[in-house]
């Protein structure tokens, strides 16, 4: 597939506005192009803090958890002195995948041909290669990747460029220690997942306005206080705040709620975290591309105790059987008028007062791809400059 051009970007972006009075939101082709499938891969995927699991999962040495990243497969472990270590989960003998799943190690060890590596990812040892003068098992390590604690989640990132997530969102960590003080210390009680017809940017689109949401869901909008509703962005991450409702609603029983706030927080590109009216919780919703129209989903539910009470057991019918129902059937309709000649682009809808009516969240969010794409044409050329020319390289002895 050729490479996306300045051009490409150029004709992309055609319509959108920095004012989000004013702007379009992306065209079509984003969403159904499987150019465009493959740069957000590459542009946004491969270059941006993903999250990989609970801190809970790592908190003792030799804890690992394995993970696909912008279709890399990933390992992030402790190691004996309490660092976190971010690999790719490739062993540098013939490539095996050295780590399934997740769980406790002592060391990691090849199932091919059991190379084995500290926690820290040296070659500790190489079966028959002590017999060989020529191998030198110091100079074997694993290809890092970066890695970081934010939150009470543990995040990677393959571009060792990549400057600290706490550094990026400062701002977001404050806020969750703010309305989920208590979010490391909780469990994970529950996982639901999705497999949407849909390109993962309209999943992100439809996340981030709460415009359709009196239109759509009804439930929700007896749960929540709308008229409190508030929509804010920040550099690469976006909230969304409101009241609980005072009364009985249609959603979930919140008689006995100790969390009397809706409280959402976007991280770019595909992270949502979220705390709903209730006991104690944390919650997060992942959308990670596997396709220009497939969207795999994952949705973790973190609570006090392993096993939900009935509150939180109705609030998790709820979220599976009737908002996520309701939201999926939104967002492959969509996919599917995508599809059609009848639509290029849509205007975005902007209230001032960032109201939950409004989409500046989805506006933000476009700006965020379109910077994303921006950047890969310039790390391309960059790249193209600094290549050698064939004249002046020297032959193979």
């Amino acid at each position: 597939m050729a490479p996306v051009t300045a051009a490409d970007v150029q004709e992309i972006a055609a319509g959108f506005h920095p004012d989000p009075a004013r702007s379009m939101s992306l065209r079509s082709e984003a969403y159904t192009d499987p150019m465009w499938a493959a740069a957000d891969l590459e542009a946004i995927f491969a270059r941006s803090w993903q999250l990989v699991c609970h801190v809970q999962q790592l908190a003792e040495s030799g804890g690992y958890v394995t993970a696909t990243i912008a279709e890399m497969p990933i390992a992030v472990v402790r190691d004996r002195d309490g660092c976190l270590r971010g690999f790719y989960n490739v062993c540098k003998h013939r490539a095996h995948e050295l780590l399934s799943g997740s769980g406790t190690t002592r060391n990691i060890v090849c199932p091919y041909h059991a190379w084995a590596y500290d926690l820290d990812g040296q070659l500790r040892g190489a079966r028959r290669a002590d017999r060989m003068d020529t191998f030198d098992k110091s100079e074997i390590c694993l290809e890092q990747v970066q890695v970081e604690e934010f939150g009470g989640f543990v995040y990677v990132n393959l571009d060792p460029t990549a400057p600290p997530l706490g550094e990026r969102a400062t701002d977001l960590a404050l806020e969750i220690e703010r309305w989920a003080p208590d979010v490391a210390q909780l469990t994970h009680a529950k996982r639901l997942t999705y497999d949407v017809k849909s390109n993962w940017k309209n999943v992100i689109d439809n996340f981030l306005e709460c415009y359709h949401c009196h239109v759509a869901h009804p439930e929700f909008v007896d749960l929540v206080d709308m008229n409190t509703y508030e929509v804010k962005t920040h550099g690469i991450w976006s909230s969304h705040f409101a009241e609980a409702g005072k009364h009985e609603n249609a959603a979930y029983d919140v008689s006995g709620a100790t969390v009397n706030e809706h409280a959402v927080w976007w991280l770019w590109p595909n992270t949502c975290l979220l705390r709903y009216p209730g006991r104690s919780n944390f919650m997060v919703f992942q959308i990670h591309p596997a396709g220009p129209d497939r969207t795999l989903e994952t949705w973790d539910f973190y609570l006090e105790t392993v096993e939900p009470n009935d509150a939180e057991l109705q609030s998790i019918r709820y979220i599976d059987e009737v908002l996520q129902q309701q939201d999926i059937s939104l967002v492959e309709s969509v996919q599917r008028g995508m599809n059609t000649p009848a639509f290029t682009q849509g205007r975005i809808v902007y209230d001032p007062a960032g109201s939950g009516l409004s989409e500046h969240g989805v506006h933000h969010f476009h700006g965020l791809v379109l910077d994303a794409y921006r950047s890969l044409i310039e790390a391309d050329e960059n790249s193209t400059e600094r290549e050698v020319p064939l004249a002046t390289v020297s032959p193979p002895r």
